[in-house]
């Protein structure tokens, strides 16, 4: 393991995008966003994707040319057509339209079609939040790993949610999961470690538990609380997607597989003005005496803390901004050979 600052990760990032042609602007936003998903710990999301998307961007499978613009407008609603733009920057346009209609209705909904992967679902719902809303993101995912419940063909992804609500001046109370026991991406640093998986993150299609990462491909993701998880995915990929004219069911592309063919990616981000609803300042003090109420509850022996959904990341975000991001030394190996290839400094050069 080794350890990279957040700057030196997210200019290591912009440098290889732009590199690729990525417009300088675009590059620092997705690089920006990147990086504060592996400062939050989604580390299957943040420059472990790096790779993977500068090689979509060299089969054309991205568009880094991209002209994402609005396709319907109805007053609080909104669709965006991401022209196969990097994801991250769709998603951000969908989170900022959704807070501007917020302005002027009291909730704006923006869904996206033609995007791609754009991370954790946090990161979407936590743009909603900071300004002062609650924020809800949900995506379709970028590649097929769970089965219908009961069934075993390949038909439905990860398909996250996350909530934000605001409170400051503490962290937002945020939510973001996976609709499977684990997402996929935690799968891929399992084998880049070398690890196998906890029992109960895939199955085989005979039904038998699948805990080597080598064998992925093999098998499939379980959906959490079984029927229940299935049922939770499916409802986001049609609200996501198939609402969206996205990607939904098998015309999903596998991203991890095909470099080049448009994925479609569907996303829908959904903002909430508390104001709507009564003062604000009313809602955040009988939230916060919620929240007193959680913490303070009666706890399981050997249970220290009851923690608020989102104080986790919160923390490892402070943590790793100040003590650095760690890095698999096989992906670090991967990130300087796509130096070299693209003719970019390392991103670091003395590992600690």
């Amino acid at each position: 393991m080794v350890i990279v600052s957040a700057s030196d990760s997210q200019a290591f990032i912009e440098r290889a995008l732009v590199a690729h042609s990525v417009r300088p602007e675009d590059a620092l936003t997705t690089a920006e966003l990147m990086t504060q998903a592996d400062l939050q710990g989604a580390d299957g999301h943040g420059i472990f994707r790096l790779p993977q998307y500068i090689a979509r961007i060299r089969a054309g499978g991205i568009n880094v040319e991209a002209k994402i613009h609005v396709q319907t407008d109805h007053g609080a609603t909104a669709l965006v057509n991401g022209d196969n733009a990097l994801g991250h920057l769709v998603a951000r346009k969908a989170a900022l339209l959704a807070i501007e209609k917020a302005g002027h209705f009291g909730l704006g909904w923006v869904g996206t079609r033609m995007s791609n992967h754009a991370g954790p679902a946090s990161l979407y719902a936590r743009i909603i939040s900071d300004a002062g809303l609650i924020g809800i993101y949900i995506a379709v995912g970028s590649a097929n790993h769970m089965a219908p419940w009961g069934g075993t063909d390949l038909l439905l992804s990860t398909n996250p949610i996350a909530i934000a609500v605001p409170n400051p001046p503490s962290p937002p109370v945020l939510l973001d999961m996976a609709t499977t026991v684990a997402a996929y991406g935690k799968v891929k640093l399992k084998a880049q470690a070398g690890e196998q998986m906890p029992v109960g993150w895939m199955i085989d299609k005979r039904g038998a538990p699948l805990t080597d990462p080598q064998r992925a491909k093999e098998g499939l993701l379980l959906p959490i609380g079984e029927h229940k998880g299935y049922g939770l995915s499916l409802l986001i990929g049609i609200l996501a997607g198939t609402l969206n004219g996205a990607a939904m069911g098998s015309q999903v592309v596998d991203f991890n597989n095909d470099q080049a063919s448009i994925t479609n990616t569907g996303q829908s981000a959904l903002a909430i003005d508390p104001a709507a609803f009564g003062p604000v300042e009313s809602f955040r003090d009988q939230l916060n005496v919620l929240l007193e109420e959680i913490r303070s509850s009666q706890r399981l022996p050997g249970v220290s803390q009851i923690r608020i959904p989102g104080e986790g990341s919160a923390q490892m975000a402070l943590e790793r901004r100040s003590k650095g991001i760690p890095l698999q030394e096989s992906l670090l190996k991967q990130l300087n050979t796509l130096a070299k290839t693209c003719n970019i400094d390392p991103i670091i050069k003395n590992p600690i």
